[in-house]
């Protein structure tokens, strides 16, 4: 398979949707309002990454773009959780590209203690041979989330899946500190989002 020619799409996806996402914070500072908005990251998953998956869940080769939906993946962390509504509320509203599904590990967590918010989506992508409909995974989640799933991620791959039981336990006590600690500044969003108000008005008089 010519890899750079079938990856070069979700390449286009994720630049796209990166300085479109971003473009949305940068909407939000200029009008000095919170920004639900706090980073925007994105990738295409590495060759051996999408091989291994096909492997695991029994994918032929020729049914990767169908099957595999976080070829194309970008990641929007935000600061409390109420921010994450928001963002999915905007992704609705807007019709550059088309829902097709959604699945809320913030509601129902991972047994692994993961949290998150996936919407997956068809992207519209012109290529030289006209228009193509890309799939693609935005994740939304909270900075502890993302603190939490960015350790676990690394476990992974370290113990190649098996992450000792012990370690695992660790993990999922973490996970529960880490959704404490979002509640707690869920309480006192107020107080930080004025301050972030004021810090913003100030920064752009000078």
């Amino acid at each position: 398979m010519n890899w750079e020619a079938f990856l070069a799409p979700y390449v286009q996806v994720v630049e796209e949707l990166k300085v479109k996402l971003k473009g949305m914070r940068a909407q939000f500072e200029y009008e000095s309002r919170h920004s639900p908005i706090e980073l925007v990251t994105g990738r295409v998953k590495p060759v051996p990454s999408i091989l291994e998956k096909a492997h695991r869940k029994e994918i032929p080769m020729d049914s990767l773009e169908e099957e595999v939906q976080d070829i194309a993946g970008v990641r929007v962390v935000c600061q409390f959780v109420d921010d994450i509504h928001s963002i999915i509320e905007m992704l609705h509203n807007r019709n550059d590209f088309f829902i097709v599904e959604e699945k809320d590990y913030i509601s129902e967590k991972k047994d692994s203690g993961y949290r998150s918010y996936h919407i997956i989506i068809k992207y519209p992508v012109e290529t030289i041979h006209g228009e193509k409909q890309v799939t693609a995974e935005i994740q939304i989640r909270t900075m502890a989330m993302n603190f939490w799933a960015t350790n676990e991620h690394s476990l992974n791959y370290k113990y190649e899946g098996q992450i000792p039981t012990k370690v695992k336990s660790r993990l999922k006590r973490a996970a529960e500190a880490a959704f404490k600690l979002d509640e707690e500044m869920s309480k006192i969003k107020d107080e930080v989002q004025e301050a972030q108000r004021l810090f913003y008005k100030n920064k752009n008089k000078h």
